[in-house]
């Protein structure tokens, strides 16, 4: 067991109605050492309603118990996956499209109003949440903004881990997630850990509480002063595990390579070579879709380094 944890930081002074700068510059000065130190951290007094997070939850426990005949009337929105012949988890995919939102289950009732209202609150705090990246960066605080001028690349996650075998406990092996921003919201079971000098560091679940990592693209832009952790879900034995992630994404044409404010303005060579987001996400998607045969195979942001 590691003897530390990842940080709780109280964001409130960023959605109270009074003006509060100190206050925000001590949740900024945490949330920067945060990302340089984890990649990860929870946050409180989020402004998302408690009673909100709860009853999407709700919907997604009827609809991963319903049969496999409804779940794959969903073709595009629906997977489940297996690693090593087992099943170790399923997912619904929720984002939004020229149109609108995605198609979705028709039951329970309510469940695609819910989801966008649960759509609706997390873009609003992924919007805050990259503007204090982006000054914790030293950039202006609509920086980041700019390489997401549509937010169709962004989707709203729902997953349902079975219970750990005698062979099988990992539900989600180690990764990092590609995109900007993700927000986590887990159940009581718990489970999911990030990696770091060595350990698994287990995040403890809170019904109050969000889960904050920053993905691949801040990595890439920072040229490696914020980390894009490695983290992983744990299945307990004889439970069953939900949560929901979402993912808050760079638009899918941007062109994406290290910034001249942390390479050559500073005089340290880009680690990366630059690349269109969609393109790298598609490889990520493959990965999963169509998993390579050896592991060592699977594509990450390492897939653009460039060699100094």
């Amino acid at each position: 067991m590691a003897s530390f944890d990842t940080p709780t930081i109280d964001v409130s002074p960023f959605f109270r109605s009074e003006e509060n700068e100190e206050g925000k510059k001590k949740t900024m000065e945490q949330i920067g050492e945060a990302c340089v130190n984890y990649g990860f951290f929870q946050i409180a007094n989020h402004g998302i309603p408690l009673d909100l997070l709860c009853r999407t939850m709700d919907m997604y426990k009827p609809f991963f118990a319903c049969s496999d005949e409804n779940k794959l009337s969903l073709p595009e929105n629906y997977l489940k996956s297996t690693q090593n012949s087992v099943e170790t988890y399923e997912h619904l995919v929720f984002r939004r499209s020229s149109s609108g939102f995605n198609v979705c289950p028709k039951s329970p009732p309510h469940f695609k109003q819910v989801l966008e209202e649960m759509v609706s609150h997390l873009t609003k705090l992924g919007v805050v949440l990259e503007s204090i990246i982006s000054e914790c960066l030293g950039l202006p605080p609509n920086f980041l903004a700019n390489y997401n001028n549509d937010r169709s690349q962004d989707a709203l996650m729902g997953l349902h881990y079975f219970p750990a075998t005698e062979d099988e406990n990992v539900g989600k092996p180690a990764h990092e997630d590609p995109g900007c921003i993700t927000i986590v919201y887990q159940d009581e079971v718990g489970g999911l850990q990030v990696h770091k000098d060595g350990q698994w560091i287990p995040i403890a679940p809170s019904k109050d509480k969000l889960v904050v990592n920053i993905g691949d693209m801040i990595q890439v832009l920072s040229n490696n002063k914020f980390k894009s952790a490695t983290h992983r879900v744990v299945r307990p034995r004889g439970k069953n595990r939900y949560s929901f992630a979402f993912f808050y994404n760079v638009q899918g044409d941007k062109w994406v390579e290290p910034l001249p404010q942390f390479t050559k303005e500073i005089g340290v060579s880009p680690k990366y070579r630059g690349f269109l987001f969609n393109e790298y996400l598609q490889l990520r998607l493959r990965n999963r879709s169509h998993p390579p045969a050896r592991p060592e195979d699977l594509i990450h942001i390492t897939h653009y380094s460039i060699s100094n």
